[in-house]
């Protein structure tokens, strides 16, 4: 699966479970955020023992995009059977800000920082 816009990329490979964003996602409001949030209600919905978000190519998310993120991680919490990993890095400061505080959604997710 896949959504490409002009400044982004989010793609899932079922082989290792991964979605992978990269680019800046500044989308504009849920229907901005569509095709997106499609693909995130995917993955989550196939319930897979473990699903990796690697944002470490994620220069920029928006407020809207912070709430797409937050209904993910919610979905995932609510099937009670993945465990989530969200890959990030420090070195993109809004990851080190705002990884943290998703967590608070779901406690038991893991956040690995690079």
């Amino acid at each position: 699966m896949e959504v490409t816009g002009e400044n982004y990329r989010v793609t899932y490979d079922l082989a290792s479970g991964t979605i992978t964003c990269q680019g800046s996602l500044r989308l504009y409001g849920s229907t901005g955020y569509a095709s997106v949030v499609e693909l995130f209600t995917k993955v989550a919905d196939q319930k897979s023992p473990v699903i990796t978000m690697n944002l470490e190519g994620l220069q920029f998310l928006n407020s809207s995009g912070i709430n797409a993120f937050s209904k993910f991680i919610i979905r995932v919490r609510n099937h009670k059977v993945s465990k989530l990993v969200i890959q990030g890095t420090h070195r993109v400061l809004w990851q080190s800000k705002s990884l943290e505080s998703l967590q608070r959604l779901m406690p038991e997710m893991i956040v690995e920082m690079k």
